[in-house]
């Protein structure tokens, strides 16, 4: 196996059935940096994960792909992805975003057939550059698209759990919010905060704010 597809199955394994181990996140038509680099910085900066892969679609759309270190069900992957675009995005009209929960690895790069172009993984400070033409017009190296996804690394389990709970619709107090469904049915609040609390690899910020949610109330 080359080093591009080790990078791959690393990061994006294949998930058993009605699982996802990788999210995508695209908007194109036309494609948008601004607004999808708002996403990019808000998963570190606001959520605490690491990075997710940019890549370029070779047709309309620039992408964010999210690693995750265990799969998640299928449901709870679009949900998350759902709370993504509602946050960061609420002004993008539906049909220029796609999200997809996928149990298999990103098929990036890969050629367009009907226009010959090429997706790619891009650099963060290059991703401005693909705005008008989110491709290549030739074959990305394999061993620069491998050293792209080499510093990358998948979201753990618990800082996973935290940040779908982190975005979940603020309530408000009116019957409709509270009739709302919880936010993860199978992720019960006790349970997933000492799980982060437990972690080491979860953000220290998180597992502070675990920590102070465990607290006895008095």
């Amino acid at each position: 196996m080359n080093r591009l597809l080790s990078e791959l199955h690393r990061l994006y394994p294949p998930a058993p059935a009605g699982h996802a181990h990788a999210l995508l996140l695209a908007l194109g038509r036309p494609a948008d940096w601004e607004a999808l680099g708002a996403v990019w910085r808000g998963l570190q900066a606001d959520l605490g994960l690491p990075a997710p892969g940019i890549a370029v679609s070779g047709t309309d759309a620039m992408q964010l792909w999210l690693p995750l270190q265990q799969p998640v069900s299928t449901a709870r992957a679009t949900d998350f992805l759902a709370r993504l675009a509602a946050r960061y995005l609420p002004g993008i009209a539906p049909a220029r975003l796609r999200l997809l929960a996928s149990d298999q690895p990103p098929p990036v790069p890969a050629q367009d057939t009907a226009s010959g172009n090429w997706s790619a993984f891009v650099a963060p400070d290059l991703a401005p550059v693909f705005v008008d033409t989110p491709w290549l017009d030739i074959p990305p190296g394999a061993d620069g698209q491998a050293d792209l996804l080499a510093r990358l690394q998948p979201i753990p389990p618990a800082a996973f759990d935290a940040a779908l709970l982190a975005l979940a619709p603020a309530a408000t107090g009116t019957p409709a919010a509270s009739a709302a469904p919880a936010p993860a049915a199978d992720v019960d609040p006790r349970h997933f905060l000492q799980r982060v609390l437990n972690d080491e690899s979860a953000p220290l910020a998180l597992r502070v704010e675990a920590a102070k949610a465990l607290l006895p109330r008095g």
